[in-house]
């Protein structure tokens, strides 16, 4: 027997939902809370070239890209070098999760056009501030994704050994 009181989404709602548990940071919330950040999010489309943020710009949104492309880069003297190239669906813009955090890198459009879910940070944050067990959840998935590129940046140091000095990093 269904419970009669209890909260119904619409279907697009539904497929919200079902985007955002593919994310890594969003796929232990429930439904009711993944709720939480719907009045928050908004789409955005980007052309190609187009910089979605500078590194050591205030981390001001978490992004989630629906279609296109989009590079994460680092700037090495006058040139950008290609970190890594966002697939449909993953999110970059972590650091957004954090209070007063700054971009690493880089992100720059490299298709003709791309679509993102832009989520602000101060949204976030109140939902953090007003739902700790939402908090908890995605921060042990922020831990969880930061563990896993310390582990490829570790594994990385091993294979190219004497090409940068590790030590620096913990200074």
């Amino acid at each position: 027997m269904k419970n009669p009181f209890r909260k119904t989404y619409s279907p697009a709602e539904m497929e919200t939902f079902a985007f955002l548990a593919k994310v890594k940071f969003f796929k232990h919330l429930n439904y009711e809370e993944m709720s939480r950040f719907l009045p928050a999010i908004h789409q955005r489309k980007y052309v190609q070239d187009e910089v979605v943020f500078f590194r050591n710009d205030p981390s001001q949104a978490l992004y989630i890209l629906e279609k296109g492309g989009v590079t994460l880069n680092i700037d090495i003297r006058t040139d950008f070098e290609t970190i890594i190239k966002i697939k449909e669906g993953e999110p970059f813009g972590e650091n957004s999760l954090l209070e007063n955090s700054k971009r690493i890198y880089t992100a720059i459009v490299d298709t003709e056009e791309a679509v993102l879910w832009v989520i602000p940070n101060y949204a976030i944050l109140d939902i953090f501030q007003s739902n700790q067990k939402i908090k908890a959840k995605m921060m042990s998935s922020l831990a969880t994704f930061y563990d896993g590129r310390n582990q490829q940046l570790f594994s990385s140091y091993k294979k190219s050994y004497g090409f940068f000095n590790l030590g620096q990093m913990f200074e």
